[in-house]
Protein backbone atom coordinates (compact mmCIF):
# COMPACT_ATOMS: atom_id res chain seq x y z
CA UNK A 1 0.00 0.00 0.00
CA UNK A 2 1.36 3.11 -0.52
CA UNK A 3 2.09 5.83 2.09
CA UNK A 4 1.10 8.48 1.79
CA UNK A 5 1.70 11.00 4.66
CA UNK A 6 6.17 11.15 4.78
CA UNK A 7 7.91 11.76 7.12
CA UNK A 8 11.59 13.77 6.12
CA UNK A 9 14.58 12.72 8.46
CA UNK A 10 17.29 13.60 6.00
CA UNK A 11 19.75 16.37 6.33
CA UNK A 12 18.12 18.85 4.13
CA UNK A 13 16.00 19.97 2.99
CA UNK A 14 14.21 19.79 6.14
CA UNK A 15 10.63 20.38 7.35
CA UNK A 16 9.22 23.35 6.99
CA UNK A 17 7.03 24.84 9.73
CA UNK A 18 3.57 26.44 8.96
CA UNK A 19 4.19 29.46 10.30
CA UNK A 20 7.26 29.31 7.74
CA UNK A 21 5.44 28.86 4.89
CA UNK A 22 3.00 30.83 5.97
CA UNK A 23 5.12 34.03 6.37
CA UNK A 24 6.12 33.07 2.69
CA UNK A 25 2.90 33.35 1.68
CA UNK A 26 2.55 36.68 1.57
CA UNK A 27 2.64 39.09 -1.59
CA UNK A 28 5.89 40.29 -3.17
CA UNK A 29 7.12 43.31 -2.40
CA UNK A 30 9.88 45.32 -4.40
CA UNK A 31 13.39 44.29 -3.45
CA UNK A 32 14.35 47.67 -4.11
CA UNK A 33 11.76 49.17 -2.76
CA UNK A 34 11.84 51.37 1.34
CA UNK A 35 9.40 48.42 2.61
CA UNK A 36 11.88 45.73 1.65
CA UNK A 37 14.83 47.69 2.70
CA UNK A 38 13.19 47.49 6.53
CA UNK A 39 12.77 44.27 6.03
CA UNK A 40 16.04 43.63 5.41
CA UNK A 41 17.64 45.52 8.29
CA UNK A 42 15.21 43.75 10.79
CA UNK A 43 16.27 40.46 9.34
CA UNK A 44 20.18 40.88 8.83
CA UNK A 45 19.88 41.65 12.72
CA UNK A 46 18.58 38.93 13.60
CA UNK A 47 20.97 36.90 11.45
CA UNK A 48 23.65 38.85 13.75
CA UNK A 49 21.78 37.02 16.55
CA UNK A 50 22.49 33.81 15.44
CA UNK A 51 25.17 33.95 14.04
CA UNK A 52 26.51 35.44 17.51
CA UNK A 53 28.35 38.28 15.81
CA UNK A 54 28.55 41.48 15.14
CA UNK A 55 30.68 41.49 11.95
CA UNK A 56 28.93 41.69 8.50
CA UNK A 57 26.31 38.65 7.75
CA UNK A 58 25.13 38.78 3.76
CA UNK A 59 22.43 37.17 2.76
CA UNK A 60 22.64 35.49 -0.82
CA UNK A 61 20.32 33.75 -3.33
CA UNK A 62 22.11 30.38 -3.64
CA UNK A 63 22.67 26.98 -1.99
CA UNK A 64 25.17 26.85 0.87
CA UNK A 65 27.72 25.93 -1.61
CA UNK A 66 27.45 28.77 -3.48
CA UNK A 67 27.97 30.76 -0.16
CA UNK A 68 31.52 28.13 0.18
CA UNK A 69 32.12 29.53 -3.26
CA UNK A 70 32.04 33.17 -2.25
CA UNK A 71 34.31 32.19 0.66
CA UNK A 72 37.09 31.26 -1.14
CA UNK A 73 36.66 33.62 -4.28
CA UNK A 74 37.37 36.27 -1.80
CA UNK A 75 39.92 35.06 0.07
CA UNK A 76 42.20 32.55 -1.80
CA UNK A 77 44.59 34.17 -4.83
CA UNK A 78 46.45 31.52 -7.05
CA UNK A 79 49.22 30.36 -5.45
CA UNK A 80 48.10 31.33 -2.07
CA UNK A 81 48.67 28.81 0.80
CA UNK A 82 45.52 26.72 1.87
CA UNK A 83 45.00 24.08 4.64
CA UNK A 84 41.75 22.46 4.69
CA UNK A 85 40.51 20.07 6.93
CA UNK A 86 38.66 17.21 6.05
CA UNK A 87 36.89 14.59 7.69
CA UNK A 88 34.12 13.87 4.99
CA UNK A 89 32.50 14.68 1.99
CA UNK A 90 31.32 18.37 2.77
CA UNK A 91 35.14 19.11 3.79
CA UNK A 92 36.75 17.39 0.58
CA UNK A 93 34.36 19.95 -1.19
CA UNK A 94 35.56 23.20 0.69
CA UNK A 95 39.37 22.02 -0.29
CA UNK A 96 38.07 21.33 -4.46
CA UNK A 97 36.82 24.82 -4.23
CA UNK A 98 40.01 26.23 -2.87
CA UNK A 99 41.86 24.27 -5.80
CA UNK A 100 39.64 25.49 -8.28
CA UNK A 101 40.54 29.21 -7.45
CA UNK A 102 44.03 28.04 -7.90
CA UNK A 103 45.08 27.85 -4.16
CA UNK A 104 48.04 25.68 -3.12
CA UNK A 105 46.21 23.24 -0.58
CA UNK A 106 47.80 20.99 1.66
CA UNK A 107 44.53 19.07 2.38
CA UNK A 108 44.39 17.40 5.19
CA UNK A 109 41.91 13.50 6.10
CA UNK A 110 41.16 12.92 9.47
CA UNK A 111 39.21 10.25 7.82
CA UNK A 112 35.63 9.60 7.73
CA UNK A 113 33.87 9.21 11.15
CA UNK A 114 36.60 11.00 12.69
CA UNK A 115 37.21 14.57 13.98
CA UNK A 116 39.61 17.24 13.69
CA UNK A 117 42.90 16.91 15.32
CA UNK A 118 43.98 20.10 16.63
CA UNK A 119 47.65 19.38 17.74
CA UNK A 120 47.85 17.76 13.92
CA UNK A 121 46.65 22.41 12.78
CA UNK A 122 49.01 23.31 15.19
CA UNK A 123 51.90 21.65 13.47
CA UNK A 124 50.60 22.73 10.11
CA UNK A 125 50.58 26.16 11.35
CA UNK A 126 54.07 26.64 12.81
CA UNK A 127 55.44 24.76 10.19
CA UNK A 128 54.11 27.22 7.55
CA UNK A 129 53.90 30.98 7.95
CA UNK A 130 52.41 31.24 4.84
CA UNK A 131 49.30 29.58 5.18
CA UNK A 132 46.84 32.43 5.16
CA UNK A 133 43.24 30.44 5.04
CA UNK A 134 41.89 27.28 7.06
CA UNK A 135 39.09 25.95 5.80
CA UNK A 136 36.94 23.60 7.95
CA UNK A 137 33.36 21.87 8.37
CA UNK A 138 31.88 22.83 11.46
CA UNK A 139 28.84 19.86 10.91
CA UNK A 140 30.00 16.84 8.55
CA UNK A 141 26.37 15.66 7.77
CA UNK A 142 28.42 12.82 5.18
CA UNK A 143 29.19 11.14 8.76
CA UNK A 144 27.42 12.64 11.48
CA UNK A 145 30.93 13.80 13.35
CA UNK A 146 30.86 17.20 15.23
CA UNK A 147 34.04 19.44 15.02
CA UNK A 148 35.65 21.77 17.23
CA UNK A 149 35.42 25.13 16.11
CA UNK A 150 35.98 26.66 19.51
CA UNK A 151 39.35 24.91 19.63
CA UNK A 152 39.73 25.60 16.39
CA UNK A 153 39.16 29.36 16.30
CA UNK A 154 40.99 30.49 19.03
CA UNK A 155 44.28 28.13 17.66
CA UNK A 156 43.65 29.85 14.24
CA UNK A 157 43.65 33.47 15.89
CA UNK A 158 47.14 33.24 16.97
CA UNK A 159 48.12 32.61 13.22
CA UNK A 160 48.21 35.43 10.31
CA UNK A 161 45.75 33.09 8.75
CA UNK A 162 41.76 33.14 8.50
CA UNK A 163 39.35 30.70 9.21
CA UNK A 164 36.45 30.08 7.13
CA UNK A 165 33.96 27.41 8.18
CA UNK A 166 30.99 25.58 6.56
CA UNK A 167 28.70 25.80 9.31
CA UNK A 168 25.67 24.73 6.10
CA UNK A 169 23.84 21.88 8.32
CA UNK A 170 25.16 23.14 11.77
CA UNK A 171 24.62 26.72 12.54
CA UNK A 172 21.36 27.02 14.55
CA UNK A 173 21.50 23.85 15.49
CA UNK A 174 25.24 23.46 17.26
CA UNK A 175 26.39 26.49 19.57
CA UNK A 176 28.83 28.51 17.16
CA UNK A 177 30.12 31.92 18.14
CA UNK A 178 31.60 33.48 15.71
CA UNK A 179 32.69 36.77 17.72
CA UNK A 180 33.95 34.88 20.47
CA UNK A 181 35.71 31.83 19.08
CA UNK A 182 37.58 34.36 16.48
CA UNK A 183 36.29 32.53 13.24
CA UNK A 184 36.39 34.97 10.57
CA UNK A 185 34.35 33.97 7.98
CA UNK A 186 30.97 31.30 8.71
CA UNK A 187 29.02 29.99 5.61
CA UNK A 188 25.08 29.10 6.04
CA UNK A 189 22.09 28.13 4.33
CA UNK A 190 18.60 28.10 4.75
CA UNK A 191 17.15 24.49 3.95
CA UNK A 192 18.84 22.89 7.52
CA UNK A 193 18.63 23.55 10.87
CA UNK A 194 17.27 27.40 9.68
CA UNK A 195 14.13 25.24 8.49
CA UNK A 196 13.54 26.65 5.03
CA UNK A 197 13.30 25.42 1.32
CA UNK A 198 16.60 25.31 -0.97
CA UNK A 199 17.45 28.68 -1.95
CA UNK A 200 19.02 30.91 0.15
CA UNK A 201 22.80 31.31 1.84
CA UNK A 202 24.20 33.37 4.79
CA UNK A 203 27.94 35.01 5.31
CA UNK A 204 29.71 36.51 7.93
CA UNK A 205 32.54 38.40 7.49
CA UNK A 206 35.44 39.26 10.25
CA UNK A 207 37.99 42.73 10.05
CA UNK A 208 40.72 40.12 9.26
CA UNK A 209 38.75 38.39 7.09
CA UNK A 210 38.07 41.35 5.43
CA UNK A 211 42.22 42.26 5.36
CA UNK A 212 42.43 39.82 2.80
CA UNK A 213 39.27 40.07 0.62
CA UNK A 214 40.37 43.77 -0.12
CA UNK A 215 43.65 42.31 -1.42
CA UNK A 216 41.98 39.59 -3.27
CA UNK A 217 42.78 39.48 -6.97
CA UNK A 218 40.49 36.30 -8.30
CA UNK A 219 37.89 36.72 -11.20
CA UNK A 220 34.77 37.01 -9.35
CA UNK A 221 31.39 38.59 -10.23
CA UNK A 222 27.95 37.41 -8.38
CA UNK A 223 30.18 36.57 -5.58
CA UNK A 224 32.18 39.69 -4.78
CA UNK A 225 32.00 40.29 -1.02
CA UNK A 226 32.61 43.57 -1.96
CA UNK A 227 29.95 44.08 -3.74
CA UNK A 228 27.88 42.74 -1.37
CA UNK A 229 29.41 45.06 1.57
CA UNK A 230 28.30 48.05 -0.54
CA UNK A 231 24.76 47.33 -0.98
CA UNK A 232 24.27 46.28 2.76
CA UNK A 233 25.08 50.07 3.93
CA UNK A 234 21.75 50.24 2.06
CA UNK A 235 20.13 47.47 3.08
CA UNK A 236 20.15 45.58 -0.16
CA UNK A 237 22.01 42.99 -1.79
CA UNK A 238 24.11 43.69 -4.91
CA UNK A 239 21.48 41.16 -7.37
CA UNK A 240 17.94 40.69 -7.01
CA UNK A 241 17.18 39.22 -3.75
CA UNK A 242 14.79 36.66 -3.33
CA UNK A 243 12.42 38.56 -1.63
CA UNK A 244 9.48 35.77 -0.38
CA UNK A 245 12.20 33.64 0.97
CA UNK A 246 13.57 36.77 3.32
CA UNK A 247 10.01 36.70 4.48
CA UNK A 248 10.48 33.01 5.26
CA UNK A 249 13.40 33.87 7.20
CA UNK A 250 12.63 36.25 9.27
CA UNK A 251 9.60 34.35 11.14
CA UNK A 252 12.15 30.65 10.98
CA UNK A 253 14.27 33.77 13.00
CA UNK A 254 11.77 34.91 15.04
CA UNK A 255 11.02 31.23 16.07
CA UNK A 256 14.33 30.28 16.68
CA UNK A 257 14.74 33.19 19.44
CA UNK A 258 11.86 33.40 20.64
CA UNK A 259 12.94 29.77 21.83
CA UNK A 260 16.06 31.03 23.15
CA UNK A 261 19.66 29.89 21.42
CA UNK A 262 20.60 27.60 24.45
CA UNK A 263 17.65 26.13 24.37
CA UNK A 264 17.59 25.55 20.43
CA UNK A 265 21.28 24.28 20.87
CA UNK A 266 19.90 21.82 23.64
CA UNK A 267 17.07 20.58 22.21
CA UNK A 268 18.96 19.30 19.37
CA UNK A 269 21.51 17.73 21.84
CA UNK A 270 18.70 15.68 23.34
CA UNK A 271 17.20 14.70 20.22
CA UNK A 272 21.18 13.32 19.09
CA UNK A 273 21.80 11.88 22.80
CA UNK A 274 18.29 10.27 22.57
CA UNK A 275 18.75 8.73 18.68
CA UNK A 276 21.93 7.04 19.36
CA UNK A 277 20.57 5.47 22.61
CA UNK A 278 18.27 4.27 20.61
CA UNK A 279 20.57 2.60 17.62
CA UNK A 280 22.36 1.50 20.46
CA UNK A 281 19.38 -0.29 21.60
CA UNK A 282 18.78 -1.88 18.85
CA UNK A 283 22.46 -3.34 18.56
CA UNK A 284 23.67 -1.16 15.84
CA UNK A 285 26.78 0.44 15.04
CA UNK A 286 27.39 4.42 15.37
CA UNK A 287 29.40 5.72 12.42
CA UNK A 288 31.22 8.86 14.92
CA UNK A 289 31.99 8.26 18.55
CA UNK A 290 30.30 10.01 21.54
CA UNK A 291 33.32 12.46 21.59
CA UNK A 292 32.62 13.79 18.22
CA UNK A 293 28.88 13.26 17.32
CA UNK A 294 26.85 15.99 15.62
CA UNK A 295 24.12 17.16 17.52
CA UNK A 296 21.89 17.74 13.69
CA UNK A 297 22.22 13.91 12.35
CA UNK A 298 23.01 10.37 13.38
CA UNK A 299 25.26 8.18 11.10
CA UNK A 300 24.49 4.20 11.68
CA UNK A 301 26.24 1.55 9.81
CA UNK A 302 24.09 -0.43 8.63
CA UNK A 303 24.51 -4.40 9.55
CA UNK A 304 26.14 -7.11 7.57
CA UNK A 305 22.91 -8.97 6.44
CA UNK A 306 21.34 -5.48 5.62
CA UNK A 307 21.94 -3.18 2.73
CA UNK A 308 21.36 0.59 3.43
CA UNK A 309 19.65 1.56 0.25
CA UNK A 310 17.34 -1.19 0.61
CA UNK A 311 16.33 -0.60 4.11
CA UNK A 312 15.94 3.08 3.22
CA UNK A 313 13.28 1.97 0.27
CA UNK A 314 11.70 -0.24 2.58
CA UNK A 315 11.19 2.54 5.10
CA UNK A 316 9.95 4.68 2.66
CA UNK A 317 7.43 2.44 0.65
CA UNK A 318 6.05 0.79 3.93
CA UNK A 319 5.98 3.86 6.51
CA UNK A 320 6.48 7.19 4.56
CA UNK A 321 9.97 7.96 6.43
CA UNK A 322 12.85 9.14 4.28
CA UNK A 323 16.22 8.40 5.49
CA UNK A 324 19.30 9.29 4.02
CA UNK A 325 21.83 6.98 2.66
CA UNK A 326 25.46 7.28 2.69
CA UNK A 327 27.43 9.13 0.08
CA UNK A 328 30.93 8.07 -2.09
CA UNK A 329 32.64 5.26 0.13
CA UNK A 330 30.11 5.10 2.30
CA UNK A 331 27.13 4.87 -0.47
CA UNK A 332 25.22 1.56 0.98
CA UNK A 333 27.32 0.98 4.24
CA UNK A 334 25.58 3.91 6.03
CA UNK A 335 22.05 5.01 6.65
CA UNK A 336 21.51 9.28 8.14
CA UNK A 337 18.69 10.45 10.33
CA UNK A 338 18.85 14.05 10.72
CA UNK A 339 16.81 15.43 13.92
CA UNK A 340 17.66 18.87 13.18
CA UNK A 341 15.45 22.93 12.16
CA UNK A 342 11.86 22.00 12.82
CA UNK A 343 12.48 18.62 14.91
CA UNK A 344 11.25 17.56 17.98
CA UNK A 345 10.93 13.96 20.31
CA UNK A 346 7.97 12.78 18.69
CA UNK A 347 10.56 12.90 15.38
CA UNK A 348 12.86 10.57 16.68
CA UNK A 349 10.22 8.14 17.96
CA UNK A 350 8.80 7.70 14.56
CA UNK A 351 11.74 7.31 13.15
CA UNK A 352 13.16 4.59 15.01
CA UNK A 353 9.84 2.96 15.22
CA UNK A 354 9.99 2.39 12.13
CA UNK A 355 13.52 1.42 11.74
CA UNK A 356 12.47 -1.39 14.08
CA UNK A 357 10.26 -2.86 11.91
CA UNK A 358 12.00 -2.46 7.88
CA UNK A 359 15.23 -3.80 9.83
CA UNK A 360 13.08 -6.74 10.32
CA UNK A 361 11.68 -7.23 6.64
CA UNK A 362 15.37 -6.61 5.78
CA UNK A 363 16.51 -9.85 7.64
CA UNK A 364 18.12 -7.99 10.38
CA UNK A 365 15.78 -9.08 13.84
CA UNK A 366 15.14 -6.34 16.10
CA UNK A 367 13.23 -6.68 18.94
CA UNK A 368 10.09 -4.24 18.47
CA UNK A 369 10.08 -1.28 20.68
CA UNK A 370 13.97 -1.75 21.94
CA UNK A 371 14.73 1.14 20.23
CA UNK A 372 12.08 3.15 21.23
CA UNK A 373 12.36 2.08 25.19
CA UNK A 374 16.31 3.60 25.37
CA UNK A 375 15.02 7.03 23.19
CA UNK A 376 11.89 7.31 25.70
CA UNK A 377 14.63 6.90 28.81
CA UNK A 378 16.49 10.06 27.53
CA UNK A 379 13.56 11.80 26.84
CA UNK A 380 11.98 11.52 30.36
CA UNK A 381 15.54 11.81 31.78
CA UNK A 382 15.56 15.11 29.81
CA UNK A 383 12.61 16.43 31.25
CA UNK A 384 13.64 15.55 34.95
CA UNK A 385 16.69 17.17 34.83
Amino acid sequence: MMQDKKYLLIPGPTPIPPRVAEAMSRPVIGHRSAEFQAVMERVTGKLQQVFQTKNHVFIQGSSGTGALEAAVANLVNPGDKVLALSCGKFGERFAELARIYGGEVDFVDFGWGYDIDLNVVKKKLDADPAIKVVLATQNETSTGVQNDIEGLGKLVAEYNAVLAVDAVSGLAAIDLRTDEWHVDVVVSGSQKAFMLPPGLAFISVSDKAWQKIEQNTSPKYYFDLLKARKSIAKWNTAYTTPVTMVFGLEAALDMILEEGLDNVFARHKLLAKATRAAIQGLGLELLAPDECASQAVTAVQSPMVVDADTLRKVLLRDYGVTFAGGQDKMKGKIFRIAHMGYADKMDVIIAIAALEMALGKCGYKAELGAGVREAQMVFVGGEHA
